[in-house]
């Protein structure tokens, strides 16, 4: 019952955000919460603090008939537009100014932990049954290694998996972001869709990772790892691997429904020549086991001749199996830690790969972070200083697959990288550079 009147000069004394969320009361307080006389002030004073149409004090005739021009003739919520779209702009300039520092060993931008903390960034799962209806996972476990993040979500109302649909991973940002006060998850949100899965028939479809006790664990690409209860039917924990490599593009530049998509390469115009092959790429390979790290190495000078391109892969050896100087020993027991909130475990013989494969320019040319699982080779060590039985452990997509090759050595109780191969398809490095391999 109270005036329009009256609610309007209530509303101008309100901020951005809590104007937006009167705006979400009722119809009426939507349109009221619309007005651009309230918005232009907000505009306004946003981008000039100092001089604005409303403080002109030397000039009131200029500032009258400048905010008449400016309300005149703009539909309702107009200004509202003007102003969050000055401020996302700024929001996300300001966090991509601080992703251009890299790190000379990774390729990757050094300051990603800063520039999620100043983005308020944080990650959601939306599960969605057959029905439609969406179930909402918040408040993930956080992990960071040197490339890349690791989220964990569990709880104990997970939807029953028969039911389940698609899932889908979302970055999540403060709409107007305050670095004075902490994110809240009740305020306006942005929503960018980084990756959606297909959970119909997940256990017959996706790659069986490994299992203990407790719970079995299935891969879906990319890097998602779903964890079931042993004789249910129900979902135990979900586990994120992101990627340094684009991952605040793909949190913060995408919209709700449709996926962030880089900008194509700009190849160098160098001896690029598909008859020479590739020269002097580099490698950055973490494996870990989300609260563990067993290897971390950097890989220089990798290069493939031409003789090395067959069945539309190029061959980059990176660990031979005949050069014991290059094997690498692997720290610890190999390993996936997961938990719940009452249970937690280790699942043996997996664990996450996160590679970084730069080209000549120092440029991430294929990125990822998945978790992979080992198995038992048929043939044993004919190496004379490794006697053992030997476990491979493979991983593929559209751009590449990794071979790796381990040896476990029963005296030390340790095992021994002495193979590692990449094979990058010859599609992902034609467009890259432009080329014909």
């Amino acid at each position: 019952s109270m005036p329009s009147e009256m609610l309007l000069k209530i509303f101008s004394c309100l901020d951005a955000v809590s104007l937006l969320a009167v705006g979400c009361v009722n119809k009426r307080f939507h349109e009221l919460a619309n007005d651009n006389g309230i918005w232009l002030k907000l505009y306004s004073s946003s981008l000039h603090p100092k001089w604005t149409i409303w403080k002109m004090k030397s000039k009131p005739t200029e500032a009258v008939s400048l905010g008449c021009a400016a309300l005149q003739d703009k539909e309702p919520g107009y200004w509202k537009k003007e102003y969050i779209f000055k401020q996302t702009s700024a929001f996300k300039t300001r966090v991509m100014r601080l992703v251009k520092f890299l790190d000379p060993y990774t390729g990757l931008p050094c300051k990603n932990k800063e520039a999620m903390k100043v983005s308020g960034l944080s990650w959601i799962i939306v599960l969605k049954d057959k029905n439609g209806k969406e179930h909402v996972v918040e408040k993930p476990n956080l992990s960071f290694k040197d490339t890349s993040v690791t989220v964990l979500w569990h709880g104990t109302d997970w939807p029953c998996l028969d039911i389940l649909s698609t899932l889908k991973l979302f970055g999540v940002t403060p709409l107007l972001p305050d670095q004075s006060i902490p994110p809240n998850k009740n305020g306006p949100r942005r929503f960018s869709l980084i990756a959606e899965y297909h959970l119909a028939n997940l256990t017959e479809n996706s790659v069986v990772v490994g299992a203990d006790e407790l719970v079995q664990l299935f891969s879906l690409s990319p890097g998602l790892l779903v964890g079931i209860w042993k004789g249910k039917n129900e979902i135990a924990f979900v586990m994120a691997n992101l990627h340094y490599n684009q991952l605040l593009e793909r949190s913060i530049l995408g919209s709700a429904t449709v996926q962030y998509s880089p900008p194509p390469n700009k190849p160098l115009l160098d001896d690029i020549d598909s008859e020479y092959g590739l020269h002097d790429y580099s490698l950055h390979l973490d494996l870990h086991g989300r609260n563990c790290m067993y290897l971390c190495g950097s890989f220089k000078c990798l290069f493939c001749r031409k003789r090395d391109i067959e069945n539309g892969y190029l061959r980059l050896i990176v660990v031979n199996l005949k050069d014991n100087r290059k094997h690498l020993p692997i720290i610890g027991t190999l390993g996936i830690c997961w938990e719940t909130d009452v249970f937690k475990g280790n699942v043996k013989d997996c664990f996450v790969m996160d590679l970084t494969l730069l080209d000549e320019t120092g440029k991430p040319f294929w990125c990822f972070s998945a978790p992979v699982h080992m198995e038992l080779s048929t043939k044993s060590s004919g190496l004379y200083d490794y006697m053992g039985h030997i476990y491979t452990a493979d991983y593929a997509d559209s751009e590449g697959k990794v071979c790796v090759e381990f040896v476990w050595l029963e005296e030390t109780k340790e095992y021994i990288i002495i193979s590692l191969v990449l094979y990058v398809s010859t599609k992902k490095v034609n467009s890259w550079y432009g080329t014909n391999y």
